[in-house]
């Protein structure tokens, strides 16, 4: 994986906020702040550093100064080297595998079958409506007849 790194100053002095006292507590604050700030923009705390910095005294003399920063880093926005595609199982051969398609067809009903509904057959179901003795409908029956039924 590849990182890209942001070195900035640490802070030099306290911040002020209410609930916190003393100058220990305010300059921890103040590194806090910093740091969340930073973590909120994606950026990971990698470490603090103490680093020597000349710098001119005057016109013609330097002076090493000690300064200290704070080194975040993250992962680089287009490093694809992380990158590893997962490869999907082929399901096309499964369906094609022999047998497969006899096992399909076999849960399946035939066309030509005949259906049934409560045990009774499709082919008897018009046979439903009449009269089981063989005689006529309800409805052709005279109208005293209708009244038993």
């Amino acid at each position: 994986m590849v990182f890209e790194y942001k070195v900035i100053p640490a802070p030099k002095k306290g911040r002020k906020a209410r609930g916190i006292k003393g100058a220990e507590e305010r300059f921890s604050f103040a590194v806090q702040e910093l740091m969340n700030e930073q973590a909120s923009e994606g950026w990971e705390f990698l470490r603090s550093e103490t680093l020597p910095s000349e710098e001119r005294q005057g016109l013609t003399s330097t002076q090493t100064v000690f300064r200290s920063v704070l080194v975040f880093r993250r992962p680089r926005a287009d490093d694809v080297s992380d990158f590893a595609p997962e490869l999907l199982e082929d399901l096309s051969d499964a369906a094609k595998a022999p047998g497969a398609e006899q096992e399909a067809a076999d849960d399946s009903p035939r066309a030509d079958a005949p259906r049934e509904l409560d045990g009774v057959a499709e082919t008897d179901w018009a046979d439903a409506d009449a009269d089981p003795q063989g005689g006529a409908s309800p409805e052709d029956a005279p109208e005293a007849d209708r009244t038993r039924a």
